[in-house]
């Protein structure tokens, strides 16, 4: 089976929406795909401000914002099309949304951006609120990612996104398991604007600092960090708990920004470590996001792993930059052939589950 698919993905870090149409191919189980088109839309300041302050509206308001942000993402997808020449090429669009309020605990997770309005907007089917059912089951909701990676990159031990948030896929025993690692990007970036910067070009700020050992041990001796899987973290860990802790040291923003950084290695190792203790020398770890690009990042990752025997690739800018809207269309593949798109076993569901919610855009 064919299928061109769009996928969108509007991350924590308020970079943008991206925006990715792939062909993919399914025969007998064994999934393939092409990038054909891709593409960031940045987010303009008021969009920033208005995602930003979203969990903080009136439910009034915030309800027409789920729709407003509908709307804009039903345009940007036109735009994509007429830009790309794409009109009458793409059979389905998948859209994350903007997570705002993530509370599995309760049974709560939302994502600004009405799928009956890109619908409506595109003339196109959509599949969204793909998080929904996995937390109705008991789920963590996140990450949605591993069945996407299991099925497009079968070759690789573990894959770690660093977004706003850095995750990890990993193979445990015959099973995929993933969670939430720590705040990345987000942290890192908020740090960065001190200096009037969107963010620290390569990693180059933070290899200037030195690791401030008070501040490491703090943020390493998180609650979170101790909790076992299956789990996720909503932005505000990043944004009210790990922010507000670098800045009561009142040390250098460089010397923030590397002792952060630091942190972020370590987890990962740590999260190796818990759950590969076999690991085989020779295994690889594909290393996608924004965070891919922060080079001082990834070699201090690369440094930790080191005694893990395990290799980090860094594949093309495509994948880099789109592997999570890429996957957001091969979701909204699978929503759309009424198969599984999140996996217990990542998440802590009660069972496997088909997510999405879909809205039909084409005429009948």
């Amino acid at each position: 089976m064919f299928y061109k698919a769009i996928g969108i993905m509007s991350g924590s870090s308020l970079d943008g929406l991206d925006i990715v149409l792939a062909e993919f191919t399914e025969i007998a189980g064994h999934w393939t795909f092409r990038v054909i088109a891709s593409d960031c839309s940045p987010f303009d300041r008021p969009w920033i401000e208005k995602l930003q302050q979203a969990v903080h509206l009136n439910a009034l308001d915030y309800l027409q914002l789920h729709t407003d942000f509908g709307i804009y993402t039903g345009e940007k997808v036109n735009e994509f099309i007429e830009k790309h020449q794409l009109q009458y090429q793409v059979q389905l669009i998948a859209s994350h949304g903007h997570t705002t309020f993530h509370s599995p605990q309760t049974g709560i997770t939302g994502q600004l951006g009405n799928g009956a309005a890109i619908a409506a907007i595109t003339g196109i089917n959509v599949v969204s609120d793909l998080r929904a059912m996995d937390v109705a089951l008991g789920g963590q909701g996140a990450p949605i990612v591993p069945m996407g990676e299991k099925l497009l990159w079968p070759e690789y031990d573990a894959l770690l996104n660093i977004g706003g948030i850095a995750n990890i896929s990993l193979k445990k025993e015959n099973q995929y398991i993933a969670f939430d690692i720590c705040p990345a990007n987000r942290v890192l970036n908020l740090l960065a604007n001190e200096a009037g910067k969107n963010y620290d070009d390569g990693g180059q700020m933070a290899a200037s600092g030195k690791v401030h050992t008070p501040l490491l041990t703090t943020l390493n001796s998180l609650d979170y960090y101790r909790q076992p899987y299956p789990k996720s973290l909503a932005n505000d860990f990043g944004v009210h708990i790990v922010y507000p802790c670098i800045k009561s040291y009142h040390i250098s923003l460089e010397d923030g920004m590397r002792t952060f950084t630091e942190h972020i290695a370590m987890q990962t190792g740590y999260a190796v470590a818990v759950n590969c203790k076999h690991t085989d020398a020779g295994s690889k770890l594909l290393i996608t996001g924004g965070g891919a690009h922060n080079l001082f990042l990834t070699e201090r990752i690369q440094n930790v792993l080191d005694a893990y025997g395990i290799d980090t690739i860094i594949p093309d800018k495509s994948i880099v930059d789109y592997k999570e809207a890429l996957i957001m269309a091969l979701l909204g593949i699978l929503r759309w052939r009424e198969e599984n798109t999140v996996m217990a076993s990542v998440t802590g569901a009660s069972r496997n589950s088909i997510g999405g919610a879909v809205w039909m855009g084409q005429q009948a």
